[in-house]
């Protein structure tokens, strides 16, 4: 059947979401909250088929920390493309990959005194959190793996047995086993240290086995921008250390610059035995992850863990050009740190305004918190009709979540508090 003879496609009155709204499966959620079709984007800004713009405080779920159609990406991905470079790769040696391989080690790993063989997954950070999983237990020879509340690791069946989420956890359909979870930091409330409540339930006589590892997010993004202080996280990484536990960091949102530095875990003074990355990876939303072992862990067999997609070169030659541009000199960083200075500024001052918020998160990676369950929402719902897209978070949906670019303008993060501030003033009317 034509797809001719299903719509007129040269009605002027067709548009694309015709086609979509009739054929594409329920399960879509970002469409319904941001309903317009989306044509052209360039930098911190959307384009809808109309020309509408939209401020982008979305940036793809954290997949594009370096905005739309980045130039210097943009270019060096056509070089390499008009050149006949390699596309799909498997694991076979490549030149694109030899280069990101090169500069992740030259300008990321080795000025942190870090020390990891890389392997990489299937192209979605789910598919690196399996991994992880997996290697983590057949290192250890041990089945548990603890995760925290709230806590969210992916979809797939292994990941999603780490993830907390009730609604997520019920579309398995069946048992999510050798999981357990522990309070994240604040959980119990401000008082209650939750890591002496882990510490308690790994000794002897609670009944607890040992697990094989601990997975934690430093910034818990779809659970609601909680932030692990630095005093809690060194607890839990000092309590897996003690009782030779792998520690393994979830980076694929909080990283690659989101949370102010490369990996989220800097100013935590740590080393995490395992690091997940993938999302903004590529730099320009292209699919790849990446698992960081500490070596004596890569105890893989050949092909033992696999993807037929595990060799993008494209998101390499991406990848490459981002670190070796960015973060190879200390410009991109200095500027980064000075434009969230700029940001919690900007913030603060909307929190005097309204009161009735609270602010979380770090970075350009922050959140916005309300009383009342709908109300996040409900703002994110308006600010769209105003040219903003913004997301919301939490269990209950109470979270405001913005993730800006980190190449956004002061002037563009300016406008998108002013269009939220805009949106409360209304509500509060």
């Amino acid at each position: 059947m034509s797809l001719n003879n299903v719509l007129d496609i040269n009605d002027e009155n067709f548009r694309l979401s015709n086609f979509s709204e009739r054929y594409e499966s329920n399960v879509r959620t970002y469409s319904r909250d941001f309903p317009a079709v989306f044509h052209r984007a360039k930098g911190s800004v959307l384009y809808s088929d109309t020309n509408k713009p939209y401020l982008d405080f979305f940036s793809g779920a954290g997949a594009l920390n370096y905005g739309h159609n980045n130039p210097v990406l943009k270019e060096a991905l056509i070089n390499y493309i008009s050149k006949d470079g390699i596309s799909h790769g498997l694991d076979l040696f490549t030149s694109a990959k030899e280069r990101f391989i090169n500069s992740f080690v030259q300008y990321i790993l080795c000025p942190r005194n870090l020390d990891y063989k890389l392997q990489f997954t299937g192209p979605t950070g789910t598919n690196a959190v399996e991994a992880a999983v997996k290697i983590a237990r057949k290192y250890t020879g041990r089945k548990n793996v603890i995760s925290f509340t709230n806590a969210f690791h992916g979809m797939s069946l292994g990941s999603l047995s780490l993830t907390a989420n009730p609604k997520k956890r019920k579309g398995a359909g069946v048992a999510l086993h050798d999981s357990i979870f522990m309070p994240y930091d604040g959980y119990l409330g401000p008082d209650i240290d939750t890591s002496l409540v882990l510490k308690a339930m790994l000794q002897d006589g609670s009944g607890l086995d040992k697990p094989a590892a601990i997975i934690v997010e430093t910034i818990q993004g779809e659970g609601g921008v909680n932030t692990a202080s630095r005093s809690w996280l060194r607890k839990i990484y000092q309590i897996a250390k003690e009782l030779d536990i792998l520690f393994i960091v979830d980076d694929i949102q909080a990283g690659c610059g989101r949370s102010g530095t490369f990996f989220s875990f800097e100013e935590y003074q740590i080393k995490p035995d395992i690091v997940v990355l993938s999302k903004s990876l590529s730099g320009y939303g292209l699919p790849m992850s990446l698992l960081l072992l500490s070596p004596e862990i890569d105890i893989w067999e050949p092909g033992e863990h696999n993807g037929t997609f595990r060799g993008n070169n494209h998101a390499f030659i991406t990848a490459e050009t981002a670190i070796s541009n960015f973060w190879a000199t200390k410009m991109f960083s200095e500027d980064l740190s000075n434009k969230i200075g700029f940001f919690d500024n900007v913030l603060d001052e909307l929190q005097r305004e309204h009161p009735e918020i609270g602010l979380r998160g770090r970075g350009l990676f922050r959140g916005i918190s309300f009383n009342e369950e709908n109300i996040a929402g409900k703002v994110s719902a308006e600010a769209f009709n105003h040219g903003l897209i913004v997301e919301t978070s939490g269990v209950s949906g109470h979270i405001l979540k913005l993730l800006p670019a980190l190449t956004i303008s002061q002037r563009e993060l300016q406008d998108g508090i002013s269009i939220i501030s805009d949106v409360l003033k209304k509500r509060g009317k």
